[in-house]
């Protein structure tokens, strides 16, 4: 439970570093910190994390786990195969929570860190300097995101103690101002919320739920880390949490209750979790709050790769090199995900200046991500409890569309950026899913052949002596499936465009497996002595080391007698028994659109999944052959063109 603490609640537990902020910031008038007004944001924000944080994501959609994991990715993996359309919303989901979880490092550490504002900490004086406050937010994300490649086991160890002290110092402080204005505590009753949002003394009417909002942003997070903590214990902490979370916002409430003659000067410059803090405990409150901020954006960060190694996994994303520094699935680091996380948020805080700018700025795109999750619950309840599926969309439904609704005012006060950034990861994800699934399509109709067909032509070329030999070992990295089907352009490569001898031809699939430590394999020699048939499974933990690997099989074969002896002549390793390997990583071209027969979108689909496999991670990266003999070969994605019939002899008259 403490380390759920730690692990889970650190993005919605720092939402009253800026919530009532936020709030504020849609009027900075007097009005807005009148009983009703107060009364009525308070009693928004409690009926907010009660029906979509609660209701929604604690007892719901934590039932809709996929082997103990939570999240879009993994509740789209659950339900897939009800229907195809169920890849749309788990693109657009995934998608804006990528993108929106690059505002919410930025926006919770300039909050903490803002607090220093007019403080004299020994020699440090920061006064009204937005500037300085930005150099120190720079400086702590900077070393947070270099520290990433070295793992977060030891760190991540004391985030539980921390966020325990952090909940109950908020709770505290909140609290001990509730004690002065009692009555706030009107505000858990529904009636106030409705009455404000119908209220003229609302002058944002329903735009107002887009601040409101900012509340349960970390609920999307908090389903996705479902798989580090387990289900029960998010059960027992979540009304610890909740509790805690809501004396905080109450005693904001109080606290405003109790200084109705500010001004919109003074609105301007203040933020209502720092005002109620007593001053003897106000370094101690930015203390904490950095700390509770910095283990915000640490979940957040880690977050990241979990999404986009759920993402390559379901072939939603192009492969990246992933690193495990740590002991567990949830300690890993993809150094192309962090390094753009970093540049992105470093310019959001440069670019936005300070919080209240960000606040206005965030929220947009998580709507997108919860509706998204609330179309694939629908479909997941739906076999069990169809007219409590059926309720169940309406009602969220309505309440997220409202939600989006009022968040579209954030458009113009920097949500475009979010928005933005989802959409660039959309048009990359559906190029990269789409592209594979069309080219798929087309190519089972004519592109795979049977291995086992072609196994007379190997033998007979590995003993032809007129042919030059190639390699001893002649590996490709292809999948060859249960029915031995595998893509004509390998063999077109071995037997076409160059015929290549070897003494074996090795067929190589690599699976990789749930259980972290996995490394086995399984051999199908067709028949032959040197035409292999290869299985690799490997956990997530294990490296793609396949040059070691398949060392390692070739002496067991050749232990077993299944392969014939292939010592070198020459070597400058005593006793070796294996001769070389050439693997050949076949680079798919796709020829001129009249080549084949596709659909214009077909064509320029498949071409950009082409074009994305070029500009990122290698195949021979990917699988560790940096140092290997790798042979890059250009094959067309369609084998065999269809004629030009429009093309006709000239008879030439002498």
């Amino acid at each position: 439970m403490l380390i759920t603490l730690g692990i889970v609640y650190g993005d919605i537990g720092t939402s009253p570093l800026y919530v009532m902020n936020a709030i504020l910031g849609q009027s900075r008038q007097p009005t807005g910190t009148s009983s009703s007004a107060l009364l009525g944001s308070i009693s928004l924000i409690f009926w907010t994390l009660m029906l979509i944080t609660t209701i929604k994501y604690v007892i719901l959609a934590m039932h809709a786990d996929n082997r103990n994991e939570g999240g879009i990715f993994a509740l789209y993996a659950l339900v897939r195969e009800q229907a195809a359309w169920l890849i749309g919303p788990a693109l657009v989901g995934g998608a804006a929570l990528l993108a929106d979880g690059t505002l919410t490092p930025a926006v919770t550490v300039t909050s903490a860190i803002e607090g220093l504002k007019g403080q004299n900490l020994g020699f440090l004086s920061i006064g009204e300097n937005q500037g300085v406050v930005l150099g120190i937010v720079t400086g702590i994300l900077l070393g947070l995101f270099m520290i990433q490649r070295f793992g977060t086991a030891r760190i991540g160890r004391s985030f539980g103690p921390i966020m325990l002290v952090w909940f109950s110092f908020i709770g505290g402080v909140g609290g001990y101002n509730l004690l002065a204005a009692p009555g706030i505590l009107r505000a858990l009753s529904p009636v106030y919320a409705v009455q404000f949002l119908i209220s003229p003394a609302n002058r944002q009417g329903l735009f107002i739920l887009g601040s409101i909002f900012l509340a349960t942003t970390g609920a999307e997070a908090l389903y996705s880390d479902m798989g580090q903590v387990g289900r029960r214990n998010i059960y027992a902490t979540w009304p610890f949490v909740y509790t805690m979370l809501m004396l905080s916002y109450l005693g904001q409430g109080a606290w405003l209750l109790r200084h109705p003659t500010l001004t919109t000067v003074q609105l301007h410059h203040l933020n209502p979790f720092y005002s109620m803090v007593p001053s003897h405990l106000l370094v101690l409150a930015i203390i904490l709050a950095t700390l509770a901020a910095i283990i915000a954006s640490q979940a957040l960060i880690t977050g990241s790769y979990t999404l986009v190694h759920e993402a390559i996994g379901l072939k939603l994303l192009p492969k990246l090199r992933i690193k495990f520094p740590g002991n567990e699935i949830s300690q890993l680091y993809i150094a192309t995900v962090n390094w753009l996380l970093c540049g992105i948020t470093l310019s959001i805080v440069w670019y936005f200046q300070t919080s209240a700018h960000m606040e206005a700025a965030y929220g947009l795109a998580i709507t997108l991500t919860m509706l998204m999750t609330t179309l694939l619950l629908h479909v997941f309840l739906r076999p069990q409890h169809p007219w409590g599926a059926r309720f169940f969309l309406v009602g969220f439904g309505t309440l997220e569309s409202l939600f989006l609704l009022a968040s579209l005012v954030k458009f113009w006060h920097g949500g475009y950026v979010t928005l933005f950034l989802t959409l660039v990861i959309l048009v990359v994800m559906v190029f990269w899913y789409e592209g594979n699934r069309r080219r798929d399509a087309n190519l089972q109709q004519t592109e795979y052949v049977p291995l086992s067909a072609f196994i007379p032509q190997l033998q007979k070329l590995s003993h032809d002596a007129e042919v030059p030999s190639f390699a001893t070992n002649l590996v490709y990295i292809n999948r060859v499936r249960s029915n031995l089907a595998i893509k004509r352009a390998v063999i077109y490569s071995i037997l076409d465009q160059q015929p290549k001898r070897a003494r074996v031809y090795w067929f190589i699939t690599v699976n990789e497996t749930d259980n972290p430590d996995d490394c086995y394999y399984t051999v199908n020699m067709l028949g032959t002595r040197n035409v292999v048939d290869v299985q690799l499974y490997l956990g997530f933990k294990k490296p793609q080391r396949l040059n070691v690997y398949l060392r390692q099989i070739v002496n067991e074969l050749l232990n077993d007698h299944l392969i014939d002896p292939q010592t070198p002549h020459y070597s400058s390793v005593p006793h070796r028994r294996v001769g070389n390997f050439k693997f050949i990583i076949l680079n798919q071209q796709f020829q001129d659109l009249s080549a084949h027969d596709l659909s214009w979108l077909d064509h320029l689909l498949i071409g950009g999944r082409l074009l994305l496999q070029k500009i990122t991670l290698s195949s021979a990266r990917w699988y560790g052959l940096e140092f290997s003999d790798v042979i890059e070969e250009k094959v067309p994605l369609f084998i065999g063109q269809q004629p030009d019939y429009s093309l006709k002899q000239k008879k030439v008259t002498h």
